[in-house]
């Protein structure tokens, strides 16, 4: 099944960012600063008095010169900046998966983000359909939580399990010393960008790519690799609840063999909306089926 091995897949791409302190950082609120200008007062001279004591005239303005605006209160104040999108709390993504580009089903995954400040939980649970799930059993848990900073998603724990046989191994990053903790004791170094299986796909989601190539690391619960992905193209594509127009992006260079291909939606706040894996000898297929607001079927 095509999430059965999510922890070895390489991800979507994700926002080059420029290396920045190991610290973690707020999520920036959005300000709205107005410039107010100072109101100008002009008052017109009071006339000499004569050598006798006269009723004073009255005051009058001096006209302004012609050509001249009269003076008035100045009013500057700058427009406010556009404020952020607001992003959905909960969100959930339905995918069904292929086995090969022919459409033969072998079951669905559900990727669930929370966040709440700057702190994020996603969940994903897939399961074999069909005829696969004579051959592979029980279900896929993933986990990552972790940080939302600017330049996207730091995960600080990341876990995988499976129900068949009980396995549960973990990622955990060490972010102040520099370190990732991985499956059987082992350590890699740890180095920004580096996001795990789960964070990279909603990386785009909280910081809209900019650049047309993406270089970063990816930590699984048993090793860490490099990718990098390249903007190849737009494309339409055709999802049960509609056509969406995507940014495809292809996987062309890191470790392994296994080839990538994403297509990002813009309108949908670049999620994922379709994934093709291949390592040479089996293709598989990712669709978006439907999206979950809130726990309302936003789309289907």
């Amino acid at each position: 099944m095509l999430t059965a091995t999510l922890t070895e897949m390489p991800p979507p791409p994700a926002l080059v960012v420029k290396q920045v302190p190991r610290k973690h950082k707020p999520r920036p609120d959005a300000a709205t600063p107005a410039l107010v200008a100072e109101a100008s007062v002009v008052s017109a001279p009071l006339p000499e008095p004569g050598p006798e004591p006269a009723t004073p005239e009255p005051i009058s303005e001096t006209p302004a010169p012609a050509g001249e605006a009269p003076p008035a209160i100045a009013d500057a104040a700058a427009p406010a900046p556009p404020a952020a999108p607001t992003l959905p709390p909960r969100i959930e993504l339905v995918y069904r998966g292929f086995l090969g580009t022919q459409g033969f089903f072998v079951g669905d995954v559900v990727y669930r983000l929370e966040h709440h400040d700057n702190q994020y939980t996603i969940t994903t649970v897939a399961q074999a359909r069909g005829l696969a799930a004579l051959f592979l059993r029980g279900e896929g848990r993933l986990a990552s939580t972790g940080t939302i900073t600017r330049e996207g998603l730091q995960p600080n724990l990341y876990t995988a399990e499976r129900t068949s046989d009980g396995r549960h191994e973990a990622a955990i990053f060490d972010w102040d010393t520099g370190v990732v903790l991985l499956n059987d004791h082992k350590t890699a170094a740890l180095e920004v960008p580096t996001f795990d299986p789960l964070a990279v796909l909603w990386q785009f989601y909280f910081v809209p790519p900019d650049q047309e190539e993406a270089d970063f690391n990816v930590a699984t619960t048993r090793r860490v690799y490099h990718s990098r992905f390249s903007k190849v193209g737009v494309e339409s594509v055709q999802l049960g609840f509609g056509e969406v127009e995507t940014q495809v992006w292809e996987r062309t260079g890191g470790d392994g063999n296994l080839t990538a291909r994403v297509w990002l939606a813009p309108s949908l706040h670049h999620v994922m909306v379709k994934m093709r894996l291949s390592n040479g000898r089996i293709t598989g297929e990712a669709l978006l089926d439907s999206i979950r607001v809130d726990d309302t079927v936003a789309q289907k």
